[in-house]
């Protein structure tokens, strides 16, 4: 087992100064660190903020929409604040080749944090090659699955235990997809099992039907906002028998409560405590929570599961698997950024964790299939039939969105391809020799080794962790900072954004969650700016922060703040009535994937500036009405 000082050493080999100054400044007990890297650190993180409330729009606030720059006089200066910007231009190279879609359809996509498998290039590819085969009667040579890179998922029964043990063997193209997932994330097949499911909410059920809460009964979470997978977790675990518990995170800033959290830990009741849910960050307010809350766990008696749903498309580099190596470990993924985000879930389940699982019936695991090419040999066929069967491509089964997506119209634009001249051999047979030729062909292709090209994470793995992470830092920044620079246009300056979470930070992610208020300073509410955003072009969503803690100088202000959510149909409605189970805030969400580029933030950043016009949620509403579209109900 490492000791903290081998820690230390590991975080200080790490090319990334987040994971660095994470691991050497965070608030967790019995941490002992280096002065001189602290200090460092420190003021490293110290200077970056200072320079970004500082330099951007300095001394400035804008009250009117109308006002705000330019987008090419605002890149200029966050180009001035961010010289090393420049040095992430490979990014717009990458979105303007394989991601054309993110600029024809002038749409920001700004509502989901994932890890994409493919890019928008390869589904142009794969539907020229279904329009190639459909319009062919005898093509003369079967494509390869990597030419077909998308899939359907079907379910799959049976108890996970009896499938890590006894489970039968994984199909090539399974087997093909899960390698290069394991080799993206740094996971070792001999350390680590995993498991397929059909989203993130099903993974997390699946441990929680799965684990041995019997004799270890406590589950401990440690999230800022509702989740669906874990109120699953919640839900499946305590009809089981399990006592679920929850961090609580203090206002105004929502920072972790660390002295009751390790109070919950260190527990001296049981020696077997139970599962410790740990997500390495949230994905709806951005704040990171520093790793060594998993030693702490682990030294006390608990399992530990760790949620990397929320991470950046490279920051498992510098995770330290090997150091912590949690029993569980989930994961997404989704097909293409921006227009097909349906995927699956992974679970990894470590090999010498097994032993914490019961042999009960399981439900969301899945196999992956892949999408069959327009012209496929009948499940029945000899191999000698002339038939060659024409079936419809499949679509994926089950759909997860971790939050709402807006459906983008951009052309699909289908390159026409040289027809190959037939050879001499191909001239010489007969018709009914042509065809065994193709189903034979076609049959063996489904049996030699497979290989799935993922470009989209080709193209995460060749930009490298420090590129990805400076990018998104800066411009989430940015958008902090300018989003606090817009006031009202009235005597008190009511501003006209409150930002949840961490503000402009260093080490925090590219999350925001906010909120718009008028100049009354009433909220504008979350499901209406959601709407508003959409007609603009930009996709956003809404979230629901719990488990705020408030000492004893604002209790005044918890009244006001606070509200019981209620779920009635398609929209969320909130009343004042304080259930404990359900009180927190509704909140605007908007979260940077690694393709973002600053246009997207500014265009957020001029819709929010709107709001500063006292008339424009009412303009919208006449707008709307006479072009004889549904009115938004306020």
């Amino acid at each position: 087992m490492q000791t903290l000082n081998e820690a230390s050493h590991t975080y200080s080999q790490c090319c990334c100064c987040n994971c660095t100054t994470q691991f050497f400044n965070s608030p967790t007990p019995h941490t002992k660190t280096p002065p001189k890297i602290r200090n460092s650190s420190a003021e490293w993180r110290h200077s970056f903020a200072v320079t970004t409330t500082s330099s951007i729009f300095p001394n400035t606030q804008f009250t009117n929409h109308e006002s705000l720059p330019s987008l090419y006089e605002s890149f200029s200066e966050f180009t001035k604040v961010y010289p090393q910007y420049s040095e992430t231009e490979q990014v717009d190279h990458v979105r303007a080749k394989d991601y054309s879609h993110l600029s024809l359809s002038n749409h920001t996509c700004l509502d989901y944090i994932g890890i994409g498998l493919f890019s928008y290039s390869q589904l142009q590819h794969n539907d020229t090659l279904k329009y190639q085969l459909a319009s062919s009667s005898f093509p003369q040579a079967p494509p390869n699955y990597s030419d077909f890179p998308f899939f359907s998922i079907s379910s799959k029964t049976g108890s996970l235990k009896t499938l890590l043990l006894h489970g039968g063997q994984d199909s090539e193209f399974e087997a093909s997809v899960k390698k290069r997932i394991m080799r993206f994330l740094n996971i070792s097949e001999s350390d680590y099992f995993m498991v397929f499911t059909a989203n993130r909410t099903s993974a997390f059920k699946l441990v929680a039907d799965s684990y041995q809460f019997q004799s270890s009964k406590r589950l401990l979470t440690v999230y800022d906002y509702e989740s669906e997978a874990v109120a699953a977790m919640i839900g499946s675990s305590e009809k089981r028998g399990a006592r679920a518990m929850s961090a609580e995170f203090s206002w105004p800033r929502l920072r972790l409560q660390t002295a009751k959290l390790r109070k919950m830990i260190e527990s001296k009741r049981k020696k077997r405590k139970g599962l410790f849910v740990f997500p390495l960050s949230s994905r709806v307010t951005g704040a990171r929570y520093p790793y060594l809350w998993m030693r702490i766990a682990q030294e006390n008696g608990w399992h530990v599961l760790v949620d990397a749903c929320a991470l950046g498309p490279k920051d498992m580099d510098c995770f330290g698997l090997s150091l912590f190596q949690p029993d569980f470990l989930i994961g997404s993924f989704y097909k293409v950024f921006g227009e097909n985000p349906s995927g699956f879930g992974c679970l990894f389940i470590k090999k010498s964790a097994i032993s914490t699982l019961e042999s009960s019936p399981s439900a969301g695991i899945v196999n992956l299939v892949p999408e069959k090419h327009p012209y496929q040999v009948s499940d029945d066929s000899s191999g000698t039939d002339m038939e060659l069967k024409h079936k419809p491509i499949p679509t994926s089964l089950h759909e997860e969105k971790p939050f709402p997506l807006s459906s983008f119209s951009g052309p699909i634009q289908i390159q026409e391809r040289e027809p190959q001249p037939p050879d001499s051999k191909a001239l010489q047979c007969s018709e009914i020799e042509e065809l065994q030729d193709s189903v034979h062909a076609l049959k063996k292709s489904n049996v030699q080794e497979i290989d799935i090209k993922c470009r989209c994470l080709d193209q995460v793995d060749s930009l490298g962790l420090i590129l990805i992470t400076n990018r998104s830092r800066y411009l989430i920044n940015w958008l902090v900072n300018s989003m606090l620079k817009l006031k009202h246009p009235n005597t008190q300056g009511v501003p006209l954004v409150k930002i949840y979470g961490p503000k402009v930070k260093f080490d925090r992610g590219p999350a925001l969650a906010f909120n718009i208020f008028d100049w009354k300073g009433e909220r504008v509410e979350p499901v209406l700016v959601q709407k508003l955003a959409d007609r603009s072009n930009i996709s956003i969503s809404y979230s629901f922060l719990h488990h705020i803690w408030f000492a004893d100088k604002y209790a005044e202000e918890k009244g006001r703040v606070l509200q019981t959510k209620v779920v009635e149909g398609q929209g969320v409605v909130v009343t004042t009535n304080k259930k404990k189970d359900s009180v927190g805030i509704t909140v605007v969400t908007a979260a940077l994937g690694f393709l973002a580029n600053f246009e997207d933030v500014y265009k957020l950043w001029g819709f929010v500036a709107r709001f500063l016009d006292a008339d424009f949620v009412e303009k919208e509403r006449w707008r709307y009405i006479a072009i004889n579209q549904k009115t938004i109900e306020v």
